[in-house]
């Protein structure tokens, strides 16, 4: 099946909401839904004839429910708050069992418009207010900016450190997202802590993989490896652990999501699909300190450690059980930004960055050694 093009999905998109196209950097093009909290919704490094390289949930924007469990309308960088499961949990309701039957998505995180407050042809900032809930009835009041730019070969060369070679198109964009306690009281780790969390839906890739660049070494001194088992276990086909880096399935076929922990965490990490020859690069911006700071645990379960998560995760969608049906097909390339704990009127910062890079094959081999520290010829990809 051809891919679906950057106009495409815009024209579609514009028939059931407000989008900004970004088109400072052109070929490069940038979607942006600001009454569907601001989310990236798609990008493309080859004009509006270009691939679109955002997953869009085109069944359920056309039937145009709100107020679901989770308004799924897709998009390749999404704010949301963790935690999602746990004694602390934002998804679930005091005393409901940790179930999908049980999961919702927090109002302002679903249904709430992030207000426009500035734009110009390769940026746009955005605001929103909202109070949210978790499983241990803590309220928090909450304010969010999130600044969207398109990124340029002075950003690429200064974030990693590329010069992109001859042959090589490109696009690359950047979420600066901030939150705030506006309250009248701290947020502490008794009543609970919020993260920004970065989520980034992608079309799934049938042959594809993600891969997780991880700090080596041993876990009496950094913990547990990299985690695959959070929906249960998981065939060393969809995950495998390498010396210092995971390669996770992403066909959207198998429901399953890896974790890597702040101590073991890189500041990069992305995807490569061999048939497309399209090499997704994400970086963010992790504390040099990481591994000694607090991130809030989503495991759907009462945790003894609430504050010992991750920094990074991927899913791979799939059917719960088998005939459930499932939200995509799509995987996601995640982020996390440490606990906040914030004092009325103090915030917290997280960048996430994406980048799109297509050519020959043996050119994205060398930007992936460069930025992953990756070679594409040791990875076998499924047939």
């Amino acid at each position: 099946m051809a891919a679906t093009t950057f106009k495409d999905d815009v024209d579609f998109l514009s028939g059931h909401t407000d989008l900004v196209v970004l088109d400072a950097k052109k070929p490069a093009l940038v979607g942006v839904a600001p009454a569907w909290q601001g989310r990236v919704m798609t990008s493309t490094p080859g004009g509006e004839g270009g691939p679109s390289l955002g997953w869009i949930n085109r069944k359920f924007i056309a039937a145009g429910p709100r107020g679901t469990a989770f308004d799924n309308y897709g998009g390749e960088d999404r704010f949301w708050l963790g935690p999602e499961g746990g004694q602390f949990a934002l998804w679930f309701r005091k005393g409901e069992p940790f179930d999908t039957a049980h999961w919702r998505t927090p109002e302002g995180l679903n249904t709430g418009r992030f207000d426009v407050t500035s734009q110009g042809p390769g940026s746009i900032a955005l605001a929103a207010h909202f109070d949210v809930t978790n499983y241990a009835g803590t309220t928090f009041q909450v304010a969010v900016k999130r600044i969207i730019d398109v990124l340029g070969p002075d950003q690429l060369a200064r974030e990693l450190g590329l010069n992109v070679p001859a042959g090589v198109s490109w696009v690359g964009f950047e979420s600066v997202n901030t939150l705030a306690n506006v309250g009248k009281r701290p947020w502490t780790r008794d009543g609970g802590l919020l993260s920004v969390w970065t989520l980034g839906q992608l079309n799934p890739l049938p042959r594809g993989m993600v891969i997780v660049p991880f700090i080596p070494g041993r876990e009496a001194d950094l913990g547990p490896l990299p985690n695959g088992e959070y929906f249960g276990p998981i065939g060393p086909d969809r995950f495998s652990v390498r010396d210092d880096y995971v390669l996770f399935r992403c066909d959207g076929r198998f429901r399953s999501k890896l974790g890597v922990s702040p101590a073991r965490a890189r500041s990069v990490l992305g995807s490569f699909d061999p048939d497309a020859r399209i090499l997704t690069v994400v970086q963010f911006n992790l504390p040099a300190a990481a591994g000694r700071l607090p991130y809030v645990n989503s495991l759907w379960e009462i945790q003894d450690e609430p504050l010992a998560g991750d920094a990074v995760n991927s899913y791979n969608d799939g059917e719960e059980t088998p005939g459930a049906g499932q939200f995509g097909p799509f995987y996601e390339i995640e982020t996390s930004s440490p606990a906040a704990e914030l004092a009325p009127h103090e915030a917290v910062t997280h960048v996430h960055r994406t980048f799109h890079f297509t050519g020959q094959l043996e050119t994205l081999n060398e930007l992936s050694q460069r930025v992953l520290g990756v070679d594409l010829g040791e990875i076998t990809f499924p047939r």
